[in-house]
């Protein structure tokens, strides 16, 4: 079913149907994965022989009079990193690993904790139920602690059991939004039509179970901040370059969100965006979409773009616009370190564009927010800066 065209003519998206056309090249030659594949789930069977092959091995061990103990790889060291352009940061095969063992008083309450929430997955994926993050926690909240916890011992399990998150029947609350020419059906049957008016959607907290994805948008434009993406809204710039969708994960994007822009690649293969603040804060988070991060390495397959391109805040707009000095924000200690080790990122050295305005950054010792634009005019972001980069390939 197509949208009602209200945007630009045709000929505005002509460098973007060819930026297109390069992406849809690139995936060929690379023997890239098929319209609505990409991701790799495991089956309900699959996810239930694991947890009892981790349990066997427990009661092994205490047949031998042996403590019991998890292995699980580290997920907190660059050492078990590697680097493909193709996928993004994933974890070796022969990665280092760190052990929970029960007669630990370090770790006997993380073994605890660990046993019981992998009988709780067993639970849900044999009885075909779903439970988020937030109910595991209030089952005991007095012996989890905090959420946090709760947390961490998921992407341990997930970890452990070389299965997807999504496929151990835990969902999470989702922070992000969507906007624009997207249409979808989620799992219970409700129907769900985003549009480009001054509501957005929230990210489904199922994408799993999302299907009927219909949309004819030319690009998918990811906004690191909140507010940058409701004034966005407000100024009908989804309207005005329709057809297009925008999403946000207000912020540091979580599990879900990430989903959804991997999910909407993987189905479309449309040209993907991002637009983040010119600090370190911001290329970080769009490293995060573009090639994940060390935390969720081991699921890298599931959640990474590598095909996202750096749309703004370029450093080097700033000078290219004239954008008074008094407007810019200092670099602080913090964020000289985090640029510094975004540089030393694996991924860096095939982004010379990227390495280029980062050390732009850090030779001005100077950061700008997206709003440093409404200097120029109050809409200058909708009206002026995002369509010519758009028009005219503006983007890294």
């Amino acid at each position: 079913m197509a949208f009602a065209p209200m945007g630009p003519e045709a000929s505005f998206f002509a460098v973007l149907d060819q930026h297109k056309a390069s992406l849809l090249a690139t995936l060929k030659r690379g023997g890239g994965e098929p319209v609505g594949g990409g991701t790799r789930l495991a089956s309900s069977s699959e996810v239930l022989a694991s947890i009892e092959s981790v349990i066997q091995d427990i009661i092994t061990s205490v047949a031998r009079n042996e403590a019991p103990a998890f292995t699980i790889d580290n997920r907190s060291s660059w050492e078990n990193i590697k680097f493909e352009d193709s996928v993004g940061l994933q974890m070796v095969s022969h990665c280092t690993t760190r052990k929970i063992k029960s007669d630990s008083p370090k770790s006997v309450k993380n073994f605890a904790l660990i046993l019981k929430i992998l009988s709780m997955i067993y639970k849900l994926v044999q009885s075909n139920t779903y439970a988020t993050k937030r109910d595991i926690y209030y089952t005991d909240s007095q012996l989890f602690g905090n959420q946090t916890v709760v947390d961490n011992i998921i992407n341990d399990i997930s970890c452990m059991l070389k299965v997807p998150r999504m496929s151990l029947h835990i969902l999470s609350t989702s922070k992000g939004l969507i906007a624009g020419n997207l249409r979808y059906m989620e799992e219970d049957g409700t129907s769900v039509h985003c549009t480009c008016g001054s509501t957005a959607v929230a990210v489904p907290s199922n994408i799993q179970g999302i299907r009927n994805l219909i949309t004819d948008a030319k690009f998918l434009l990811i906004v690191e901040k909140d507010a940058t993406f409701q004034r966005l809204l407000d100024d009908n710039f989804c309207n005005r370059m329709s057809p297009c969708i925008m999403v946000t994960g207000k912020g540091v994007p979580d599990l879900n969100t990430r989903l959804l822009v991997k999910k909407l690649w993987d189905t479309f293969h449309i040209p993907v965006f991002a637009l983040v603040d010119a600090d370190p804060h911001g290329i970080e988070i769009m490293c995060i979409y573009k090639y994940g991060s060390m935390a969720m390495s081991f699921e890298a397959h599931n959640l990474t773009v590598p095909a996202i391109r750096w749309l703004g805040l370029l450093p080097s707009d700033i000078k290219r616009l004239n954008i008074p000095r008094d407007t810019l924000i200092p670099l602080t200690k913090r964020d000289q370190m985090k640029l510094d080790s975004v540089l030393k990122r694996p991924y860096v050295t095939c982004q010379p564009f990227w390495r280029k305005e980062m050390e732009i950054m850090a030779d001005s010792k100077m950061k700008a927010e997206i709003q440093a634009l409404t200097f120029l005019s109050s809409d200058y972001l909708s009206r002026v800066y995002l369509p010519n980069k758009l028009k005219f390939g503006g983007w890294i």
